[in-house]
């Protein structure tokens, strides 16, 4: 029984070997295309490195991405988030709400520590998860601020100006759009990352609130990025 269980055990752990091995390969080719979509420099490269590493060490007890996605997490999840800095090359200061793990909040901020004054406000209600996000921004030296809190409790106690508050798969449209309000209505744009049935959602948002946006086409995907410069709460008076 004994060297029958010994056999299973090396067995067990050549293929655990063989599934990172695996992963391995295909998070080297994946990261390959990532960059070619969204290229960064070399030391903001090496900082994602640093940040890949520990979410695939944190993702064994703590659900921070599909694991159905993980082989593709340079392109689906980091080349996703870098894609907004075209939008706004010249954001310092963001806000992340729901920033779970770390997309696009933690990838803002390796990009960030490149740039004078840059930081990131990482909003996220998940005590695991907020605690993978301060060792994130530690081991990257990336400049933010974790804030462990209710999204709606904490966004209007952000200090400072806030170029750019944004949101990855976290509510509908026209929620975040409550959820952002203090900081939009003090000058910030927003960038969400949305899905497909952005029309539908862009519907619903319009019943609460009088918006100019802008859709720009995801580089990664069939999503979308809905930037908003300005809103207002539509008037009990219109019918809603």
């Amino acid at each position: 029984m004994k060297h029958r269980g010994r056999a299973e055990d090396r067995s067990s752990d050549g293929a655990a070997s063989r599934r990172s091995e695996s992963l391995d390969a295909a998070l080297a080719s994946d990261k390959i295309a990532a960059l070619k979509l969204a290229p960064v420099s070399r030391e903001t490269e090496a900082r994602l490195d640093s940040y890949v590493a520990l979410l695939l060490e944190w993702q064994a007890k703590t659900n921070l991405v599909a694991p159905s996605t993980l082989s593709h997490l340079w392109t689906r999840h980091i080349a996703d988030s870098l894609q907004l800095l075209a939008l706004a090359p010249t954001a310092k200061r963001w806000a992340d709400l729901g920033s779970g793990g770390g997309f696009p909040g933690i990838v803002l901020a390796c990009v960030m520590a490149e740039m004078p004054d840059g930081t990131v406000h990482l909003v996220e209600r998940n005590a695991k998860k907020a605690a993978f996000l301060r060792e994130a921004l530690r081991i990257t030296a990336s400049p933010g601020v974790v804030h462990l809190a209710e999204i709606g409790d904490n966004v209007d106690r952000i200090t400072g100006y806030v170029d750019c508050v944004t949101a990855r798969a976290l509510a509908p449209l026209h929620q975040l759009i409550g959820l952002a309000e203090p900081l939009l209505q003090n000058g910030a744009r927003a960038l969400f990352l949305k899905g497909q049935d952005i029309e539908a959602e862009l519907i619903e948002a319009t019943k609460y609130w009088d918006i100019q946006h802008q859709l720009h086409q995801s580089r990664t995907g069939d999503g979308w990025i809905v930037e908003l410069a300005a809103i207002g709460r539509r008037s009990e008076a219109r019918g809603d």
